[in-house]
C-alpha cells in the first residue's frame, strides 16, 4: 500500500524541477523550427490529417520516462519491521492474602477480600513479563499458587479465594514466612512481597519479626498494606442460626506500627488503604516502583520497489521510439 512505500534517496526527486525547464525548452524549440509562408489561400493544403496535432504526445512520453527514472532513482522500498522482547530484569512476586473472617468487612464495597481481589487481578494483568504466586493466610497458611509466568493459572486461583479455606485468625508472621518460603530459591534479580492483612498478628508460631528477618536474609523486599476504614467497620461478629454472619460495628484495629517495621528492614514501603480508591492507588504505586527492565530488538527488512519504475521509463522510451521511427517518420 502507498502509505507504506518509503524512499531511501528522496534528494532525487529535486529533479522534477528539470521538467517545466524542459517544457519551456521545447516550446521554444518548437517555435524555431516552425516556417511562417503568407498565401492568399489555404484550400489546396487542407488535409484531415490528426498526426501534426498529436506530435508533442512524443514529447510527453519522454518526459513520463524521464519521472518514471526519476523515482527510480529515489529507491521506494516498503519496510518490514519485526519486534522481539526479552526481559532482562525479571521480577518474582508473592501476594500474600489474608482472608479471614475480618475480611468480610463491609467499610470497602462489596467487602474487603472482593475488593482486594479486583484490584490484585486487575494488578497482575499488568505485569505481563514477571512471575507472580499467591499465599493465604488467617489463623495458619498456604501456597495457593507458587510463583508462574501463567497468568490464567493465578487469576484462576485468586477467583476461588474465599473465607472459610483456613482457620480463623490473623497469622501475619505465617503468612511472610510462607511468602518468603516460595522466593528464597528464586533467581530473579529482584523480590517482593506484597502482604495485606486487615488486622493484628493474634495467631501463627512464627512471629512476623522473625520472617521479616528471613526476607530480608534472602534479599527479598516486603511491601506492607493495612487495609480498612479509620473508625468502625460494619464486620461480621457471630453466626446466625442459619449459619450465615451477623454483622456489627467494630473499631478497625491494624497493627500499623508492625506492618511498617516489616517495610522498613526488608527494604519495602507501608501503605494504608481506607477505601477501594486508595487500595487502587497503592498497588498502582508499588507496580510503578518495581519495574521489569525489557530489551526489545527491531529487525529491519526492506523490499526495493525501484524495477518496476525502470521498466515503466524503458516502455515509454521504448514507445516514442516506435512511434517517432513509424507513425510520425514524415513529420519529424
Amino acid at each position: 500500500m502507498l502509505e507504506n512505500i518509503s524512499f531511501a534517496n528522496p534528494d532525487f526527486f529535486w529533479l522534477f524541477l528539470l521538467l517545466p525547464l524542459a517544457i519551456l525548452w521545447y516550446i521554444f524549440k518548437n517555435k524555431e523550427e516552425t516556417a511562417a509562408l503568407r498565401i492568399s489561400t489555404l484550400q489546396g493544403f487542407r488535409h484531415n490529417s490528426l498526426l501534426p496535432k498529436i506530435k508533442p504526445a512524443l514529447f510527453l512520453l519522454r518526459l513520463l520516462a524521464l519521472s518514471a527514472i526519476i523515482v527510480a532513482m529515489a529507491r521506494p522500498q516498503t519496510e518490514d519491521i519485526s519486534t522481539r522482547t526479552k526481559t532482562t530484569k525479571g521480577i518474582d512476586i508473592v501476594m500474600a492474602i489474608d482472608v479471614s473472617s475480618s475480611m468480610l468487612a463491609r467499610d470497602l464495597k462489596p467487602n474487603r477480600l472482593s475488593a482486594l481481589k479486583k484490584v490484585a487481578s486487575d494488578f497482575i494483568k499488568k505485569r505481563p513479563n514477571d512471575r507472580i504466586g499467591l499465599v493465604v493466610y488467617a489463623g495458619e497458611s498456604y501456597t495457593k499458587t507458587p510463583i508462574t509466568t501463567d497468568k490464567g493459572i493465578v487469576l484462576n486461583a485468586l477467583r476461588d479465594i474465599s473465607y472459610g479455606q483456613l482457620e480463623d485468625g490473623t497469622a501475619i508472621g505465617m503468612g511472610l514466612a510462607t511468602s518468603v518460603n516460595r522466593l528464597k530459591e528464586s533467581k530473579a534479580k529482584s523480590k517482593i512481597i506484597i502482604l495485606l492483612t486487615d488486622g493484628v498478628n493474634n495467631s501463627g508460631f512464627i512471629e512476623p519479626q522473625t520472617a521479616a528477618d528471613l526476607a530480608t536474609e534472602y534479599g527479598i523486599k516486603t511491601y506492607t498494606i493495612g487495609l480498612g476504614t479509620n473508625g468502625n467497620a460494619l464486620t461480621p461478629i457471630n453466626y446466625n442460626a442459619d449459619g450465615s454472619f451477623r454483622y456489627g460495628m467494630r473499631q478497625v484495629e491494624i497493627d500499623e506500627e508492625l506492618l511498617e517495621s516489616i517495610a522498613e528492614v526488608t527494604g519495602g514501603k507501608y501503605f494504608r488503604a481506607t477505601n477501594n480508591e486508595t487500595l487502587e492507588e497503592i498497588y498502582d504505586e508499588i507496580n510503578k516502583l518495581e519495574k521489569t527492565e525489557i530489551e526489545e530488538f527491531k529487525y529491519y527488512r526492506y523490499e526495493e520497489k525501484f524495477r518496476p519504475w525502470v521498466l515503466l521509463a524503458g516502455v515509454f522510451l521504448l514507445l516514442e521510439w516506435v512511434l517517432r521511427n513509424t507513425l510520425f517518420r514524415s513529420f519529424i
